[in-house]
């Protein structure tokens, strides 16, 4: 009897019980967020690897393409115009759009930069052509994307900024976050300063 009139009274869910659920519910949702915060940051930083390793196959296989035989020493050379860091990332370029780099240089070739598609170009005119490409796929997936391509040169002697036999240094690196969620183990070669937190993908060749 004293059972039944305790159950006559209970009216329906209380506001207690309600208040546990959405807290719980809330809990829930932040944690949901988070991974999806956390995601997205990895997302982002898989296609930038991803189109990196991309793009410095492809230097790779200008720099052979353009390479001829060396004057001096045994072995292939391409021309120094390739080893100039003003040849890459848009430096002899300028674009007042304030668009992406890759809307803003890359949608139309731009009037400095050669026709070598259509017409003849010299090896220094293919060189300016093939760092123009080659920074517009650095740039299409992350417009922060830097591409420098360098030289360890085995002979100073010569008139060749890359000598035959020397190591040729490909690199492509862009900014990182780090967060409480996300640690990176920052490479040297991807951080030349010391205030910036890069990755990078970097591919060291011979021709």
């Amino acid at each position: 009897m004293r059972n039944h009139a305790l159950l006559g009274r209970q009216a329906g869910v209380g506001l207690i019980e309600i208040l546990i659920t959405l807290f719980i519910l809330a809990i829930g949702l932040l944690g949901v967020a988070s991974l999806q915060f956390v995601g997205s940051f990895a997302n982002k930083d898989a296609i930038s690897r991803t189109q990196s390793e991309f793009v410095a196959e492809q230097v790779a296989e200008r720099l052979r393409a353009a390479s001829r035989p060396a004057q001096a020493g045994d072995g292939l050379v391409v021309n120094n115009r390739y080893f100039e860091a003003a040849n890459y990332n848009f430096s002899s370029l300028s674009c007042n759009s304030g668009s992406s780099p890759y809307q803003c240089y890359c949608l139309s070739r731009p009037a400095d930069i050669p026709d070598c598609e259509s017409g003849q170009c010299d090896e220094a005119q293919m060189a300016k052509y093939d760092g123009w490409a080659l920074s517009c796929s650095a740039v299409q997936t992350n417009p922060a994307t830097i591409l420098s391509v360098a030289c360890n040169d085995n002979n100073g002697a010569d008139a060749d900024n890359c000598s035959a036999g020397s190591r040729i240094e490909i690199l492509l690196r862009w900014p990182v976050s780090t967060t409480v969620n996300r640690q990176y183990t920052l490479h040297e070669r991807c951080n030349p300063d010391s205030d910036t937190a890069n990755a990078c993908v970097f591919k060291d060749i011979t021709l």
